[in-house]
C-alpha cells in the first residue's frame, strides 16, 4: 500500500511558511510516513532555499509533479499552483505574492476533493492582503468551511494534553455576544465531542465549557448569556449522560490548571481560548478544522514576516501538523472499522489482550455470540 499523501500550501512566500516546510521534510525521516505533496511554485521554492543557503536543506530531493498523478514516494514533490515568475522579497508582505497563497490554497483543495492526497497542511498566509471588499477572507479555516456548504465546522487548537475548540472564531468582539445562540453552542459541542472520539480516539471525552462574561457572569451580574444560551444546551447533554460541564470562568480555569481534568475546552471566542492555549503551548501547537470529511491541519503561528528569510523560525509546530494529519487520518480509519457493524462494535468492546511467554499479544473475545439468535 502507498504512503499517504500529505499536501502542503505554502502559503506566503515572504512569511516563514517555506521555510519551515523545508525545515519540516529536510528530515528524511518523514518520508518513511508520507509522501509531501508541496503546492506552490517549484522556481520559487528552490530560490527560498538557495537564500535561507543552510547546509541541511541541500539534500532535500524535489520531484515536479505535473499533477497529483504524477506524484512520487520517497521525495517531495512540488505541483506548480502558478508559473508566472515571482520576485521574492522575503520579510515584506506584498499584495501580488500574498494572493498567490490563495491560489496555492485552492489548487491543494481541488486534489483534496478529488482525493487525489488524503490530507491538507496549510502555511500561514496573510488574511489581508488575500480579502478584496468583493470576497471577503477571514481565514483559512473558515474558506475551507464554506466549500463544504451545511456542514458545522470547529477551529481547535491542539498540543500535547490540551485541545480548545472556539464557538466562534475570526468574529468582531463587539459582534461576539450577538453571534453565540444555544444552536451555535450545541452545534459546536457536538462537533467536538465527535470529533475527540473520531480523531483523537477518546472513547467517552470530557468536556469542559467556558462562559462568555467575566466569572461566567457570576449570577447575572455581568450578563444573562450563560443562564440564558449556554447552561440550557449543557444541562441536555447532561440529560443525554455526556460528559459536558461548565460554564467556568475562562481565567480561573486555565489558571489553576482545571483543563488538565479535561479532554477538550470550548471557548466562546477567539482570544478567550487562544491567549491562554499559545501561553501555554506556543510553537508546538497544531490549528485542526474539526467536522468536516477531509483532514486539515495548520501550524499555530502566523507570517512571521520579521524572522523570515533568517533562519531562526521553528519548524516544530509544522512537524506536529504534518504528523497530527497522519494521526487523525489513522484514527479515523479505526473508527471507521470499529462502527461499521454493531455486533463488531460489542465484540470490539468485549475484547481482553493477553501477551503470551514469547510476547505476542493475542485478543480474546468473550460472548462473541451475545447477540446472535
Amino acid at each position: 500500500m502507498k504512503k499517504p499523501r500529505i499536501g502542503i500550501s505554502i502559503g506566503d512566500l515572504n512569511g516563514v511558511g517555506a521555510e519551515v516546510t523545508l525545515k519540516a521534510v529536510a528530515d528524511k525521516r518523514m518520508l518513511n510516513f508520507f509522501t509531501p505533496v508541496i503546492y506552490g511554485s517549484s522556481e520559487s521554492i528552490r530560490e527560498y532555499r538557495k537564500k535561507l543557503n543552510r547546509h541541511e536543506l541541500k539534500d532535500i530531493k524535489f520531484h515536479d509533479a505535473m499533477d497529483a498523478t504524477d506524484v512520487k514516494d520517497g521525495v517531495c514533490n512540488i505541483i506548480d499552483a502558478w508559473f508566472e515568475p515571482v520576485q521574492l522579497n522575503i520579510g515584506k508582505p506584498e499584495a501580488k505574492v500574498g494572493k498567490l497563497a490563495l491560489d496555492a490554497f485552492d489548487a491543494a483543495i481541488l486534489d483534496l476533493f478529488n482525493q487525489s492526497i488524503h490530507g491538507l497542511v496549510t502555511a500561514p498566509l496573510n488574511k489581508k492582503l488575500v480579502s478584496s471588499p468583493e470576497t471577503p477572507f477571514h481565514g483559512q479555516t473558515e474558506y475551507l468551511a464554506d466549500k463544504f456548504s451545511g456542514k458545522t465546522s470547529l477551529m481547535m487548537l491542539v498540543s500535547e494534553g490540551l485541545r480548545v475548540g472556539l464557538v466562534t472564531n475570526h468574529v468582531a468582539i463587539s459582534k461576539v455576544a450577538q453571534t453565540i445562540t444555544s444552536e451555535l453552542v450545541e452545534k459546536k459541542i457536538e462537533v467536538m465531542l465527535e470529533s475527540l472520539q473520531q480523531d483523537f480516539a477518546i472513547q467517552n471525552p470530557k468536556l469542559a465549557v467556558l462562559g462568555l462574561n467575566p466569572h461566567a457572569g457570576d449570577g447575572g451580574l455581568f450578563g444573562n448569556e450563560e443562564a440564558d444560551i449556554i447552561k440550557p444546551v449543557i444541562e441536555k447533554y447532561r440529560k443525554k449522560n455526556k460528559m459536558v460541564f461548565g460554564p467556568y470562568p475562562a481565567d480561573g480555569f486555565f489558571g489553576n490548571r482545571t483543563y488538565n481534568k479535561f479532554d477538550g475546552v470550548l471557548a466562546m471566542f477567539h482570544d478567550q481560548g487562544l491567549v491562554a492555549f499559545k501561553a501555554l503551548s506556543f510553537g508546538n501547537g497544531v490549528n485542526f478544522t474539526a467536522g468536516l470529511p477531509i483532514v486539515r491541519t495548520s501550524p499555530d503561528h502566523g507570517t512571521a514576516y520579521d524572522i523570515a528569510g533568517k533562519g531562526k523560525a521553528s519548524e516544530a509546530s509544522m512537524r506536529s501538523a504534518l504528523y497530527m494529519a497522519l494521526d487523525i487520518l489513522r484514527n479515523r480509519a479505526d473508527y471507521s472499522e470499529m462502527y461499521a457493524n454493531p455486533l463488531l462494535k460489542r465484540n470490539f468492546e468485549q475484547k481482553e489482550e493477553v501477551v503470551t511467554e514469547s510476547g505476542e499479544v493475542k485478543i480474546s473475545r468473550e460472548n462473541n455470540n451475545a447477540e446472535q439468535d
